[in-house]
C-alpha cells in the first residue's frame, strides 16, 4: 500500500500516527547566562507537538566549545538538563516523541563563544569563507581554527557519549547526530575541509572514522534504534562541499545501513543554506532520491518541501517520512493543517533567530483563527 503523510511509520521502538516531522530548527533563544532552555522554549515546542508525532530538536552543543551561535541551548550542564526535561514533559504531555539534536559546529565557532577565548577546533587549520555569529550576536570573518591534535580524539567522542546520556536524563526519546550543513562531523567527513595525514583523514574510510565512532558510543547509551543520523550530500551550507560526492556519501550510507539505527534523515541540496535566506537551488539532484537504494532503514528527507511535494516523494518510495523547517516556525498546528488542507500561514524570516514570543510562539493556530473569525 501506498505511504501518504498520515499512514502509520515505526521509528526504531516508537509508532509514529504520521509522517510530518518537525526538523530540526535553530532559533537562538534559549534563556542566558548559560544557555538553558526555559518555560518559553517548552511552549515553542508543545505548540508543535502532536498525538504520535515525531519532533527533532533544534541543534544542541554537546559543549561549550561545540556552540557556534549565540543563545542555543546545550546539553552538557545540569541546568540545561533540567530546562530540557521542561520541554520534553511537555511535548510527550502532547503525546508526541522528540529526540535531540547532538550538535558540535567545528570551525563554524567563533572564539568568544569559546572556554578561555580559545580558537575554535576542527579537523584541519582551514578557515571558512564567509562570516561568523559572535557571542554578542555580531558578524565577522570566520577565524581559522585549530586542528584538533589526534590524541584529544578519544576525548572529543566520549563529549558526544556523554551529552547522549544527558539527553537521556532530560527525557528525550532518542538523539539525532549532527553530521551536516558544514558543522563538525561533515568537516571531517569532506576533502576539503580534513586534509589530516592520520588515520581520521585521506582516504574515505579515515574520514567517516568519526561519524562511526560516535555512532557507536552513542548507540551504547541509547541503544542504536533510538539513534539518527542527519547529512547533506551535495549541500553547500557553511562553505560546506564536497568533490566526489556520490563517492563519499555513497560508503558513508552503506557503513550506517549496517548500524540497525532509527532512522537517515537527509537534506535535499535545493535547500542547502535555507536557513540564511531564500533558496532552491536548481539543477541539482534528489538526495533521497539518489541515496534510497543504498539504505535499507527509515528515510526521513527534509528542504522545500511542500504538502504535494511531500505526498508525492511518500509516493514514489523515495522517503518513509518528511522534515518540514520554516513552515513548522509559522503553523505550530501544521500536521493538522496538512490533514484538513487549511491555509498555512506564512512565515516572518527576520524572527527566526534571537529576540522572544514575536514569531515564536505567537504564530495562530487553526482553531484560534477559525475562532476569531
Amino acid at each position: 500500500m501506498t505511504a501518504t503523510l498520515f499512514s502509520p511509520l515505526s521509528i526504531g521502538p516508537y509508532e509514529l500516527a504520521h509522517r510530518v516531522v518537525m526538523a530540526p530548527l535553530t532559533r537562538m533563544r534559549a534563556s542566558q547566562p548559560g544557555n538553558v532552555p526555559s518555560a518559553l522554549n517548552a511552549e515553542y515546542y508543545a505548540q508543535r507537538a502532536s498525538e504520535g508525532g515525531l519532533i527533532i530538536s533544534e541543534g544542541s552543543q554537546i559543549s561549550r566549545a561545540g556552540q557556534g551561535m549565540p543563545a542555543t541551548p546545550g546539553i552538557h550542564t545540569a541546568e540545561q538538563i533540567a530546562g530540557w526535561k521542561t520541554v520534553t514533559d511537555a511535548v510527550h504531555c502532547k503525546g508526541g516523541k522528540i529526540f535531540l539534536q547532538l550538535w558540535h559546529v567545528g570551525r563554524i565557532s567563533h572564539s568568544s563563544h569559546q572556554p578561555d577565548g580559545a580558537l575554535p577546533i576542527a579537523p584541519s587549520a582551514i578557515a571558512a569563507q564567509g562570516q561568523a555569529f559572535t557571542a554578542s550576536f555580531e558578524r565577522v570573518p570566520f577565524e581559522t581554527p585549530q586542528a584538533i591534535d589526534i590524541d584529544l580524539m578519544p576525548l572529543l567522542i566520549d563529549v558526544y557519549a556523554q551529552a547522549a546520556a544527558n539527553a537521556k536524563q532530560a527525557g528525550f526519546d532518542g538523539v539525532e547526530i549532527h553530521g551536516a550543513n558544514g558543522y563538525l562531523i561533515e568537516q571531517f567527513l569532506q576533502a576539503r575541509t580534513n586534509q589530516r595525514t592520520d588515520q581520521y583523514g585521506g582516504s574515505i574510510e579515515n574520514r567517516t572514522r568519526l561519524l562511526l565512532e560516535v555512532v557507536e558510543a552513542v548507540s551504547e547509551v541509547w541503544g542504536s534504534d533510538r539513534v539518527g543520523v542527519r547529512l547533506s550530500p551535495f549541500g553547500i551550507a557553511n562553505d560546506s562541499g564536497e568533490d566526489d560526492p556520490l563517492r563519499l556519501y555513497g560508503h558513508v550510507i552503506r557503513e550506517l545501513d549496517r548500524l540497525n539505527l532509527a532512522y537517515l534523515h537527509l537534506i535535499e541540496p535545493r535547500a542547502s543554506g535555507a536557513g540564511q535566506a531564500e533558496v532552491d537551488h536548481k539543477n541539482v539532484p534528489s538526495a533521497a532520491e539518489l541515496f534510497r537504494p543504498a539504505w535499507s532503514g527509515t528515510l526521513i528527507a527534509a528542504g522545500n518541501f511542500r504538502p504535494d511535494t511531500a505526498e508525492a516523494a511518500l509516493a514514489a518510495g523515495h522517503a518513509d517520512a518528511i522534515a518540514f523547517g520554516r513552515l513548522f516556525i509559522a503553523n505550530p498546528d501544521l500536521p493538522e493543517r496538512i490533514r484538513r488542507g487549511a491555509p498555512l500561514n506564512p512565515y516572518h524570516r527576520p524572527t527566526f533567530y534571537g529576540g522572544g514570543a514575536e514569531g515564536y510562539t505567537d504564530y495562530p493556530t487553526l482553531n484560534a483563527r477559525e475562532a476569531a473569525e
